[in-house]
């Protein structure tokens, strides 16, 4: 098959685009390698991608449509994955502008796109993040969630929206998939597992937010891009509308839009992750317990259910063995030079 994916020297969106690329599938990338962090990794990424007569690299910015154009015209796309973005709770607050730009605008020139090519399915990123401080838990795909407590959540949110109204309007078939902290090699240095481990093999501490009181659903990068290309064969439709005791399907009943959770229920506490990670490294870290942060959560929880039942699978890395591997390839990556494995 043929894919359009944004985002492609990202974190996620390499990881798909390489798993579609080994399947022999082809994939046109777009992304438009912004400083938010390293560009050299980025970059990297990418060069991997492109090692492949299967993949080609367009680099622009989402607000550009004219690029994402030519984008489109070289991939001849059936699906389009968009996951570009501009991406983490606590930049939201320093930069709000790049929010409204890349989540916002860019979003929109996205489903503009869509509109205009009609692929079999769109697919699009969204984050656990929209259900803010919800305290129901599980947290459910047809949960209420319009108390976003970031400007991040609150654009992840109306691309949803956007997105229902254009699925509405143009029939084009499309799923927004919601992530639950995403991790394992080529990892965000933004994120926290790449700060922890950053920080204890070059022996400073490591600021635990929340004084350690907090619990995520931590879901491995590997499990997330099969959750995803499992549903990006279940294109919404009423023919696979599903009847679930435990959840509701989020199919709407206006247009051929889903919502699914990307997680695997299985939240772990912020100070059992720690200590997951002193063991993979094998050092004890120096921490340093800070207040919640603004804009923080106390914890996110899945609920896999409609994942489960749409696919037949959920996500299950033991967190263990997941940080074991990215501690493996932080430790091959950063190795330095002239040294051999």
């Amino acid at each position: 098959m043929r894919y359009l994916i944004t985002g492609t020297a990202g974190f996620i969106g390499f990881h798909i685009a390489k798993r579609l690329i080994d399947d022999g599938h082809f994939v046109v990338g777009f992304d438009g390698m912004t400083p938010y962090y390293d560009v050299t990794l980025k970059e990297r990424r990418h060069a991997i991608l492109e090692r492949s007569n299967g993949f080609k690299a367009v680099t622009a910015m989402l607000e550009d449509r004219d690029a994402l154009d030519r984008a489109a015209e070289l991939a001849e796309p059936e699906v389009i994955i968009h996951l570009a973005a501009q991406a983490g709770v606590r930049y939201s607050l320093e930069n709000p502008k790049a929010y409204v730009d890349a989540n916002l605008v860019g979003s929109w020139n996205i489903l503009e796109l869509a509109r205009a090519i009609g692929p079999k399915h769109l697919m699009l990123a969204s984050t656990s993040s929209i259900y803010g401080a919800n305290e129901k838990i599980p947290f459910a795909e047809a949960d209420r969630a319009d108390e976003p407590m970031t400007l991040y959540a609150a654009t992840k949110k109306s691309m949803e929206l956007m997105a229902h109204s254009y699925a509405h309007l143009y029939k084009v078939p499309t799923t927004a998939f919601r992530f639950f902290t995403v991790y394992g090699p080529w990892g965000r240095p933004d994120m926290a597992l790449f700060k922890f481990v950053d920080a204890i093999l070059n022996g400073r501490p490591i600021d635990i937010y929340g004084e350690g009181r907090m619990s995520r659903d931590f879901t491995y990068i590997d499990d997330l891009v099969e959750g995803i290309l499992r549903l990006s064969h279940v294109a919404p439709s009423e023919a696979n509308r599903v009847d679930l005791d435990l959840a509701q399907d989020t199919l709407s009943r206006h247009a051929p839009f889903r919502v699914v959770n990307v997680g695997g229920g299985q939240p772990v506490e912020l100070m059992t992750f720690v200590e997951t990670v002193e063991r993979a490294v094998g050092r004890q870290a120096v921490r340093n317990m800070l207040p919640m942060q603004m804009g923080d959560v106390p914890r996110t929880y899945a609920s896999p259910d409609l994942l489960e039942a749409l696919t037949g699978f959920k996500p299950t890395m033991p967190i263990e063995e997941g940080i074991a591997r990215f501690v493996e390839w932080y430790q091959q990556y950063y190795r330095p030079a002239g040294t051999t494995a």
